[in-house]
């Protein structure tokens, strides 16, 4: 596989300063910037909100803002063209599926590798009213996978492969890449950034934009059940958008206004002291891709509740090792409600936590994308692993270094269950957790029952990118 320079552009909906921007974007800025780090030239085209300027360079690679909700389609198909009329065109484009995909290869002129968080079925309908959500599904689950057959496809969990696979993509081209995660900073640094909170007693945490689909109505509800019998419990709101006005109606018709802080944007600093300060996550969406918002607090030794079925939710959350996953309403009050009363059970889960997220590196996640675009941009057939075909000569520098350490970690993967397209050096979650569960016995189901895998969204780590931080901000996780 070669390795000169690279010209890549990627396609998004939004970036992370757009009003609705959220995990995806963080992911595809930190793989931008690592893409950059190693010497790509990337440029990343996305819609252009109110007051954004039209173009910006940032950590290493470039955005060029165009469109809105819907013109942005258009017009990254036609700066692709012109980039190639220039003399500029990339050698492969990254396009990200976010529902709707942009049909590239239309203007190209190159090889498309196709990213996809997550298939949407289940947000369609409470986007939007039904008549254009059928239409929206029908481009996703017909018109898309026929039209974008025989392209690169990456995704960031086992469970959302699976999903693409149902919808008629080939298995066999459907790579997992999962987030990493950025590390905590040391613990005297940046301590006067974060702004001073209130003492409480014990402490929900919800992280994540103020849309329908995050059901945020779900941690209120628990709230107010569990309010009785735990006097002083408090719930902390991180995020913010356009549906904030109905969840602070919805707090009040509960009666627990007192007891919630809609924090709304926060930044990085602010964001690890409430997540250190928390008692648990709770993850009541109704999909995720993957759930990064999951293991930024299992960096701080919190547990997450969180529902089964719910994308990669059931994978960054190992059920009994990392948290809880639960099937309705009702069993997240009781699940809540034992961990508020079972402090070792919640101090065994944050402790397995703090391990499980520490596996997860933008670095690791950098190097297999930049594999699959690689691979493409050569001209050879997609594949599920970032590392299939790949000399053992061909690995970046920073690889070279991570492997040792990564191949001791996978020793004794666990096998069974269904093809697992991700487990490269970008993708080795899936056998870490079953590794996790084979050493200590079955300890409940966890995510995928041996075939989690993971990551999603966030800061920097350094070996990636150069203090995006404030791009990155917990206002959008998710």
């Amino acid at each position: 596989m070669s390795s000169w320079p690279l010209r890549v552009t990627v396609l998004n909906w939004r970036d992370t300063t757009h009003p609705e921007g959220g995990g995806s974007e963080r992911y595809v800025e930190r793989i931008a910037a690592g893409l950059a780090a190693d010497g790509c030239e990337v440029v990343v085209r996305c819609a252009r909100p109110a007051g954004a300027a039209r173009r910006e360079e940032r950590d290493g690679f470039t955005l060029v803002r165009a469109g809105g909700r819907l013109g942005v389609y258009p017009r990254a198909l036609l700066g692709l063209l012109a980039d190639r009329l220039r003399g500029r065109g990339p050698q492969v484009v990254l396009e990200v599926q976010n529902g709707v995909p942009f049909f590239a290869r239309v203007t190209a002129g190159c090889p498309v590798v196709v990213l996809v968080h997550h298939v949407h079925r289940e947000q369609w309908p409470v986007a939007l009213g039904p008549v254009a959500a059928r239409v929206g599904w029908w481009v996703e689950s017909w018109l898309a996978p026929r039209a974008l057959r025989g392209q690169q496809y990456v995704t960031v969990s086992q469970v959302s492969r699976a999903e693409l696979t149902a919808l008629g993509v080939d298995s066999a081209a459907v790579a997992v890449v999962h987030n990493g995660v950025d590390p905590l900073p040391a613990p005297d640094a940046g301590a006067g950034d974060a702004p001073a909170l209130p003492d409480a007693g014990p402490t929900l945490v919800v992280l994540g934009r103020l849309v329908p689909h995050k059901r945020v109505e779900h941690a209120l509800e628990v709230l107010a059940r569990l309010l009785p019998r735990h006097p002083g419990l408090r719930l902390r709101v991180v995020g913010e958008g356009w549906w904030h006005e109905r969840l602070a109606a919805e707090a009040d018709r509960l009666g627990v206004t007192d007891a919630v802080d809609f924090l709304g944007f926060v930044s990085e600093a602010e964001k690890d002291a409430v997540l250190a300060g928390a008692t648990m996550m709770l993850a009541p969406s109704l999909k995720e891709g993957w759930g990064l918002m999951v293991v930024e607090a299992a960096q701080h030794g919190v547990p997450t509740v969180a529902y089964h079925g719910a994308g990669g939710l059931s994978e960054s959350v190992l059920d009994g090792r990392t948290g809880l996953l639960v099937e309705d309403l009702d069993a997240m009050v009781a699940a809540t409600d034992r961990l508020l009363r079972d402090g070792a059970l919640r101090a065994s889960l944050g402790e397995v936590a703090r391990g499980h997220a520490a596996r997860f590196t933008w670095r690791a996640a950098t190097t297999a994308m930049e594999r699959l675009l690689r691979r493409a941009a050569d001209g050879l057939a997609p594949v599920a692993d970032a590392d299939e075909g790949v000399p053992a000569g061909d690995f970046p520098a920073p690889a070279l270094v991570l492997l040792p350490v990564v191949q001791d970690l996978l020793g004794g993967a666990v096998t069974d269950g269904p093809a697992r397209g991700g487990d490269g050096v970008g993708g080795q979650v899936g056998r870490l957790a079953g590794d996790e569960r084979t050493r200590h016995g079955d300890g409940g189901t966890a995510a995928g029952e041996g075939h989690e895998q993971g990551h999603d969204e966030r800061r920097a780590d350094p070996a990636s990118v150069t203090g995006s931080a404030a791009h990155g901000s917990s206002k959008r996780a998710g």
